[in-house]
């Protein structure tokens, strides 16, 4: 059996209660998730089972995280979830369990291997530039250019 990570997304659909594989995730997206099947105690059945864990990434490694989610220019889409989650991925090098775009295509830009489970996944990784459509610029970040004022918008460039 492989281990596999679980952000929210995979619990909502149901994930970790309809397989036997061991599952990871952290204390903030258990957090997050533990009113799903409350009245069953389906997850305190999970955890006793050992078929959940809950574990923290080392804060190297959560560094790490935040490090490529700002070099990807998805740092400003994820939450503190997201980024453990992504962190365990680093530490465990196990298999991410997401519907989360920004969170796959950090996880991706990793070599990290990502499974979509309600939607078909991305299909382009890249990083993120913010630019001005008025004059023209890139920019590392921001909402308004700094050199005319236009409101930045964001796109992909494709590749790592």
């Amino acid at each position: 059996m492989d281990s596999k990570i679980l952000d929210a997304s995979a619990f909502y659909a149901g994930v970790p209660f309809r397989s036997s594989d061991d599952h990871y995730t952290t204390s903030s997206v258990y957090d997050e998730i533990k009113h799903i099947k409350k009245n069953h105690d389906a997850l305190g059945t999970l955890i006793e089972t050992n078929r959940l864990r809950i574990r923290e990434p080392d804060i190297k490694f959560l560094e790490s995280a935040i490090r490529k989610s700002k070099d990807t220019g998805d740092f400003p889409q994820l939450s503190k979830q997201d980024i453990s989650i992504i962190a365990l991925g680093i530490e465990m090098n196990c298999e991410i369990i997401s519907d989360d775009f920004a969170i796959s295509n950090v996880a991706k830009n990793l070599d990290l291997k990502v499974s979509p489970i309600m939607t078909k996944g991305i299909k382009t990784i890249g990083k993120w530039i913010h630019y001005c459509p008025g004059c023209k610029t890139n920019h590392s970040k921001g909402k308004e250019c700094p050199g005319c004022g236009t409101p930045l918008k964001r796109k992909l460039i494709k590749g790592k």
